[in-house]
């Protein structure tokens, strides 16, 4: 074989090369996920220390809601109300609806499934988080869903108006809830958050939301959870994306830095040491269930119990099983050699005085999640990922038991952070591997 032709082969190999790595590429995309007291957040309070802001997030966490409310929505005629459990929104994303897109700011949510945004015009409704409002009209592309379509029929809380079109009501464990009317749309996303490249999809399925009630103070909401209307099982029928995202939390005193969602090929979670659990049916389909068997405390186990557990970025706090808890606050309590604080504002129970001694003095051991379902793993939580600073010199710990208000365990994202959590619907699984979401490829948005 001459030198031409090699030279000529390994162009045509280079160049082969580089259209798998494209094609590797273009089947994913990341966009921003702000929490709601980043400065980017049109819920960021300046007045607040970092301190203060975990402490707002743990009572959010608790109480499931923040101050305010409205009147209760009218009713869907004929609809039926879907219930989600209370919860407390932290993350936000952008999206770009319609065409000419407009961008709105909204609540991303891995517990619920609609997406939908505001369409109050005209209605003399106050200004939600950005003050921007979705008109139909002004886009070339919108279009309503009929109640026969597949969408209207896969929305249990649907029923037809006089025009037989899919109207909705959904409703949230807090009390607040939306009304509107099904619809289409083209969706587009800033990939990398920057805008260099944008990634349509067109035809996903949305609610234009005609009237809001509750703790809704954003552009509207983007449903990641597990169900069929969800934005994930969207973009998984109409796009070579699948149905899968992951995404790598920033830790909570990182204000400045946003962390990132990924959706496709970026959502694969390969690091060393990840732990892929099954998920298991639940109680909604919205939520992504797996099974807790046990945990353990440095490397040592303390309680074994099978419980159902939510994996969910939109709370807080984590809420445990009391034959879980008990017995690993009994554990940590033996282990750590710190003095016992009060807890501020009685929010959380247990807490310590950590003034004047640096973080690799508090003496906190690690604890470990083991998993099960038919497969799981271990997932070891760093004390960042179980104790929080809520003032000045006062640790505490951010697992607290379910309760009468909050009664199913979820996981929520104290303990997520500086994991890349992945989901996979097709494959039925979540993978958690450690990671340094500040610098890791999983959070840091490609353009």
């Amino acid at each position: 074989m001459g030198a031409t032709t090699m030279l000529v082969l390994s162009a045509m190999l280079l160049l082969l090369a580089e259209q798998r790595a494209r094609a590797a590429s273009d089947a994913g995309f990341s966009v921003e996920f702000i929490h709601r007291d980043s400065p980017r957040s049109p819920f960021h309070d300046p007045a607040l220390s970092p301190h203060g802001r975990m402490l707002a997030a743990a009572r959010r966490s608790l109480h499931g809601q923040v101050p305010g409310g409205s009147a209760p929505a009218p009713a869907a005629d004929g609809g039926v109300e879907s219930k989600i459990i209370s919860r407390s929104f932290e993350y936000l994303m952008a999206v770009n609806i319609g065409t000419p897109p407009t961008q709105l700011l909204a609540i991303a949510d891995t517990g619920s499934d609609l997406v939908w945004v505001d369409c109050r015009n005209g209605s003399g409704a106050p200004a939600a988080a950005g003050g921007v409002v979705f008109e139909p009209s002004s886009s070339s592309t919108y279009d309503v869903v009929g109640c026969q379509s597949e969408a209207c029929q896969g929305l249990n809380q649907a029923s037809c108006d006089a025009d037989s079109y899919c109207q909705y009501q959904y409703a949230y464990g807090d009390g607040s809830r939306t009304v509107g009317v099904l619809s289409t749309e083209t969706f587009s996303f800033a990939d990398g958050g920057g805008g260099a490249r944008q990634v349509r999809v067109p035809h996903i399925d949305f609610g234009c939301s005609t009237y809001m009630a509750g703790t809704f103070r954003a552009d509207g909401l983007v449903g990641l959870g597990g169900g069929a209307v969800s934005l994930v099982s969207q973009l998984g029928s109409a796009t070579p994306f699948g149905r899968r995202f992951s995404y790598c939390l920033m830790p909570s005193y990182a204000a400045n830095s946003s962390s990132t969602l990924n959706f496709g090929s970026r959502a694969v979670v390969s690091e060393p040491g990840a732990a892929t659990t099954p998920l298991v049916p639940g109680e909604v389909a919205a939520y992504y269930t797996v099974a807790l068997e046990s945990v353990a405390v440095g490397g040592r186990t303390v309680a074994s119990h099978s419980s159902a557990i939510i994996v969910d970025s939109g709370t807080t706090l984590t809420f445990l099983h009391p034959a879980l808890l008990r017995p690993l606050v009994a554990e940590l309590g033996r282990r750590i050699n710190l003095t016992r604080a009060q807890p501020p504002e009685q929010l959380l129970e247990v807490c310590y005085d950590v003034s004047g001694r640096a973080q690799e003095e508090w003496g906190v051991p690690d604890v470990a999640l083991r998993f099960g379902g038919g497969g799981g793993g271990d997932v070891t939580l760093r004390p960042e990922n179980t104790f929080v600073l809520v003032q000045e010199g006062t640790l505490c710990l951010a697992l607290v038991p379910v309760s009468e208000s909050q009664p199913v365990s979820i996981l929520g994202n104290v303990a997520q952070q500086n994991f890349h959590v992945g989901y996979d619907l097709d494959a039925r699984i979540v993978t958690f591997a450690p990671a340094d979401c500040a610098r890791s490829p999983a959070s840091a948005a490609s353009s």
